[in-house]
């Protein structure tokens, strides 16, 4: 009988023993398993940190670094290139635009950057660039175009430019291996213009008259301007002081011929033959692709897009983003025969 009991103590001893050794061994599968899941989410979080790192140190070789010129105080400021184009970007292009339109904005802008460096012509003495929009690239700070912003969307959409920037990193457009002069403008009204209409010379084979759909969509696509007579004639006396005009007369303001991109080519004012641009000059207007008309005492321009409307069109690149272009698509929309290169 004694021995019978002691046999079922050992049994029992033997029942409570299997659970825990089975747990045990399994709480320390499960421990592994879990150290494994851990390792591979570092492994993970170590590649994109190393992505990260390679993407802000690309080396630009000589170009690592630019001159930039600050217009207002005259100031010279080395600066990092993808630095300098995340001001670009953001000044130059609303951050609201499509990724894909920033992204091609970001490519043009470093293409122009790298082709003014390239063919310095000293007007800026030893820097490279100013920030001046009406004779290089508009150019913002960090901080003033965040105050720019409301509070809410700083961050998302300063975030959005440096991937736009850092997403396209090195990346440039050339023509016969070299990189082009990559101009653009707010809105070509429908068709861009050629160089040659707009400035004379020779033109750039890359550069020629395009369509693009959608940018009537745009508050940049139309404008009006309305001057008295008395304005008008002097505006135009300023610069022609010989300029005389009989207003009574029907053809006293005649457009004469349009450029392939249905801007104004030559338009008689009067006694003068002017050119659209000139007249966009000196009128302020948004575009030389314009309509004029007599209203009683007032001068009267109807006028479609903004800028000189050569190169990439912004609100252009925009819309076609929104049909589903990459920025590839984009920019080889814009610039005939170009190849997108890394440097």
């Amino acid at each position: 009988m004694k021995r019978i009991f002691i046999y079922m103590i050992a049994l029992i001893c033997i029942c409570f023993s299997i659970p825990i050794v089975f747990t045990k061994e399994f709480a320390q599968r499960t421990y592994s398993q879990g150290t494994v899941n851990e390792n591979i989410v570092d492994n993970e979080n170590t590649e994109k940190l190393e992505n990260d790192i390679q993407k802000s140190t690309y080396d630009y070789k000589k170009y690592n670094k630019i001159k930039l010129l600050h217009t207002e105080t005259n100031e010279t400021e080395e600066i990092d290139l993808d630095t300098y184009l995340y001001g670009v970007v953001s000044a130059e292009m609303p951050a609201s635009f499509e990724e894909e339109a920033l992204k091609a904005q970001a490519v043009v802008a470093r293409t122009y950057t790298i082709y003014k460096i390239v063919n310095n012509d000293g007007k800026h003495g030893d820097c490279d660039i100013c920030d001046n929009s009406t004779c290089c690239q508009a150019w913002i700070s960090q901080e003033e175009r965040k105050s720019k912003w409301k509070e809410s969307e700083r961050e998302e959409n300063w975030n959005k430019i440096v991937n736009a920037v850092n997403s396209t990193q090195g990346k440039i457009i050339t023509y016969n291996g070299q990189p082009i002069n990559a101009f653009f403008h707010s809105n070509s009204g429908g068709e861009t213009e050629t160089p040659v209409n707009v400035w004379g010379g020779s033109g750039y084979p890359y550069l020629q008259t395009v369509a693009t759909s959608g940018e009537d969509a745009y508050s940049q696509y139309s404008s009006e301007a309305s001057f008295s007579k008395e304005e008008f004639e002097e505006k135009i006396k300023e610069l022609h002081s010989d300029f005389e005009i009989d207003f009574s007369k029907d053809d006293c303001i005649k457009i004469k011929d349009y450029t392939e991109g249905n801007r104004v080519k030559t338009i008689k004012i009067g006694n003068l033959e002017l050119s659209g641009v000139e007249v966009r000059n000196i009128f302020g207007l948004r575009s030389a692709n314009f309509k004029v008309t007599v209203e009683n005492e007032n001068i009267k321009f109807e006028v479609i897009g903004y800028g000189h409307g050569v190169g990439m069109s912004q609100t252009g690149a925009d819309s076609l983003a929104k049909q589903g272009k990459t920025y590839e698509d984009i920019i080889h929309h814009y610039y005939t025969n170009v190849e997108i290169e890394d440097m």
